[in-house]
């Protein structure tokens, strides 16, 4: 689904997409319509804009994911402002491509955000997981783990430091010599295990436990 206020630029994107093979089941023009569609339509990828009327599109991604965790929205914004990144991250999308970007690299971030992989345009994955660094770093209401806190298998484990270091799923299977479903199963069963909904929350709850440094290898 396509969401932005700009009717020529959400339709050239609704095509493009199309035309690549995807199905745009919904397009919607403000904040409120977004919402409602999506609902109806149900799609697995939101494409979406943040300086939206009626509606901010911070707002518009809070109440669609947080009624639905398995849907995965990538923003495609003008602005490349870190306080709007990091907002739009917060809110629960999953990645974040600036309007510069090409068709090519346009199509290529939805294939890989359908698939689960977080998706930023180059300078803004670096930012977003220097700012996790930054909240982890902060004393946490949350109590350690405890005896009876779910247990991670070790390939479980060695996945999720992979995913907090920002390799996208192809990386990790190529990297553990793994099928990309493989990678993607890991994932989900880790998710369930922690009652975490999205590879965004992954990321910080690896961080937190410094999953994102290196370990040494041997010589």
């Amino acid at each position: 689904m396509v969401v932005d206020d700009h009717p020529m630029w959400r339709d050239a994107v609704a095509r493009d997409l199309a035309e690549s093979g995807f199905d745009v089941v919904a397009t919607a023009g403000d904040g409120e319509q977004a919402v409602r569609r999506a609902r109806a339509a149900g799609p697995d990828v939101l494409v979406l804009d943040l300086n939206l009327p009626l509606k901010p599109g911070v707002r518009v991604c809070k109440e669609l994911v947080g009624a639905n965790p398995a849907l995965r929205v990538l923003v495609l914004s003008a602005s490349g402002e870190h306080a709007d990144v990091l907002e739009a991250v917060k809110s629960g999308a999953t990645g974040y491509l600036l309007k510069s970007a090409s068709t090519d690299e346009l199509i290529d971030a939805v294939r890989r955000t359908a698939v689960g992989d977080a998706v930023f345009t180059p300078g803004l994955a670096g930012l977003v997981l220097g700012e996790y660094r930054r909240l982890a770093s902060e004393p946490a209401p949350a109590t350690p783990d405890e005896p009876g806190a779910p247990r991670l298998t070790d390939r479980e484990t060695e996945v999720l430091r992979l995913v907090a270091k920002g390799l996208s799923y192809k990386q990790i299977a190529e990297r553990l010599v793994i099928s990309h479903r493989t990678v993607q199963n890991h994932v989900q069963n880790t998710l369930g295990k922690l009652q975490l909904h999205n590879r965004v929350e992954l990321v910080r709850y690896a961080i937190e436990r410094g999953l994102d440094t290196d370990e040494p290898t041997g010589p």
